[in-house]
Order: structure tokens, then sequence, then C-alpha cells
């Protein structure tokens, strides 16, 4: 999406199915790491995310268009997310999926061994993260998960750039600490 192009929203909400899948490819890796990241439930990833496409097809018209698209879209995520949270789902169970197994056993993978450091890795930032707070997790998802701007994670948490970049730089170092006590060698 070039900034100097036409509003994709507005392609959106005047019914162009092509812009629409365009959006949906550009932002729909970064809306799930960040999703995954706020809500700590995998499973149920796919439906948030499709939600938070569903209401931005909705509302595309209602885009005022004095932000940035990126960012009223992560809007949207957060507080499906929060939505999500209140539902109060009962808690998912530890079983793996079929590809996380495959993964984890090192299938057609040349280094089965390195495979598995790296997922022990993976695990060790996933528990470090569910022990921040849930305003810690989330600036760190939109920053370094989804990889939005400093402006961009500011508007999409309604506060200011100043604001964002206080709780970005204490959640930090916040995961740092939780990682050091998960990580051995830490």
């Amino acid at each position: 999406m070039s900034p100097d192009g036409p509003n994709p929203l507005a392609q959106i909400a005047a019914g162009d199915p092509g812009a629409l899948r365009a959006f949906h490819a550009e932002h729909a890796p970064s809306l799930r790491r960040f999703v995954r990241t706020r809500l700590g439930d995998a499973a149920a990833v796919d439906d948030v995310v499709q939600e938070v496409f569903l209401a931005a097809w909705q509302s595309a018209a209602d885009f005022r268009g004095d932000g940035d698209p990126r960012s009223w879209l992560f809007t949207i995520a957060r507080r499906t997310a929060t939505r999500h949270d209140r539902r109060a789902l009962p808690a998912p169970t530890e079983a793996d999926t079929l590809v996380q197994l495959a993964e984890a056993a090192g299938y057609g993978s040349a280094d089965p061994e390195q495979l598995v450091a790296r997922a022990q890795q993976r695990a060790a930032l996933d528990r470090a993260l569910a022990c921040l707070r849930p305003a810690d997790r989330e600036i760190i998802a939109l920053r370094d998960r989804a990889g939005l701007t400093g402006p961009q994670a500011a508007e999409a948490l309604g506060i200011t750039l100043h604001a964002a970049k206080i709780r970005l730089h204490r959640a930090r170092l916040r995961l740092m600490a939780a990682l050091r006590e998960e990580l051995p060698d830490g």
C-alpha cells in the first residue's frame, strides 16, 4: 500500500474485491502474530482474525482517512481481542497440532537438534510473554511481532507516541527479565 496511492479502504467500501484481497494479504500475517501474542490462545487466532477482517470490510466506508489504515485495522484487532478475552472461553488443552508435533520432531529438517533448540527458545519466549501484564504483551505484539511503527502502535492503543515509547521500553525490560528466568544460561 503506497502512501500516495488510492486509499484501500475507500476501494473496499466501493466493493472492489481485489482491494479486499490485497488488504488481507498485506496485513493478515502481522495481524495473526499480534492476535496470537495478545491472546496467548493459538486456537482462537483464526476466529479473531476473521472477525477483524469482517469488521474492517463492513466499516470500511466509515474510515475517515485522517489516520493510517494499518493502525485502524489494529485498533479493530485490539478491540476484538479484548471482547474475546471477556467471553471467558474455557482454557485450551495442551494437545499439540500435528504440524507442531512434526516440527518439534524435526520432520523435513536437515538439522533436527537446531529445530528443537529454536522451538525451545520460542516456547521460552511464549512463557516469558505470558508472565507479562496484558498492556506489556500488547505493545510488544504491536511493535515487535506485528511490525507497526511507533506512531501506528500509539494510534492503535489510543495513547501518545511518547507514552507508547515509554510503555514499549518498560515492557521490553520486563520481557528480558522474564526471559533471563526462562532460559538456561540466562
